[in-house]
C-alpha cells in the first residue's frame, strides 16, 4: 500500500513547539501516532488530523500556480501620433487634447524626474519646462500630481516621484523618444 504525501507547513515554528509542549504535558501514556499527528494539526488550527487532509483535498484548497501575466498590448498607431508630439530632442511641443494621450505624454516627464530625491518647487518647474516647449509648466506639475506621480508637500515646497511601473504604451513612447536622435 502506498502512503499519500501530505504536505504541511507552519507559519510559526515557535507557536507549534509551544502547542505541542503544552498537548504532550496532557499525556499520561507515550502518545500514539495518530495522536502526534493530531497535535501537530491542532497547533495549525485545524481540529483533527481527519479534518487537516480533508481540507487538503478539498477543491477550493488546491494549489493555485500562479500564472504570467500577459504584456499588454501596445497601439504602434497611437505611439506614432504621440510621438509627434514631441521635438527630435524629446521635448514636449504640443499638449494633447485627448485625456489618455495626455497621461502618457505626463509619464515621459514623469521619467525624467530622479526617483528618490526630494525637490523644490523652483527645481521641479525647472525640469519640468526643460522637458517642455508650449510654456505651462504649472499645468503639466499639477497634472503630475493629480495623476499620482508627483507627489507635494501641503505647502507645495517638495515634490517626489511616486515609483509606479507605467503602462506598456508608456514604456514604449518613453523608449523611442530615448532611442530617437536628438
Amino acid at each position: 500500500m502506498s502512503r499519500t504525501l501530505l504536505p504541511f507547513h507552519s507559519d510559526d515554528i515557535s507557536a507549534l513547539a509551544r502547542s505541542l509542549k503544552g498537548q504532550l504535558a496532557k499525556c499520561d501514556p507515550q502518545p500514539s501516532h495518530l495522536e502526534i499527528l493530531n497535535m501537530l494539526v491542532r497547533a495549525n488550527g485545524y481540529r483533527n488530523f481527519q479534518h487537516f487532509r480533508a481540507q487538503l483535498s478539498a477543491p477550493e484548497s488546491q494549489e493555485v500556480r500562479p500564472t504570467i501575466p500577459e504584456p499588454e498590448p501596445v497601439d504602434l498607431s497611437r505611439i506614432k501620433r504621440l510621438l509627434r508630439m514631441f521635438e527630435s530632442g524629446g521635448q514636449l511641443a504640443r499638449w494633447p487634447s485627448k485625456r489618455s494621450q495626455q497621461e502618457l505624454c505626463l509619464w515621459v516627464i514623469w521619467s525624467k524626474v530622479p526617483p528618490r530625491q526630494v525637490l523644490t518647487e523652483k527645481e521641479i518647474n525647472r525640469l519640468i519646462n526643460d522637458y517642455h516647449l508650449f510654456g505651462d509648466h504649472p499645468l503639466l506639475r499639477r497634472w503630475l500630481c493629480d495623476y499620482g506621480m508627483l507627489s507635494r508637500t501641503r505647502d507645495g515646497r517638495e515634490y517626489r516621484r511616486v515609483e509606479k511601473h507605467p503602462p506598456a504604451e508608456a514604456l514604449e513612447l518613453i523608449r523611442l523618444l530615448q532611442s530617437a536622435p536628438a
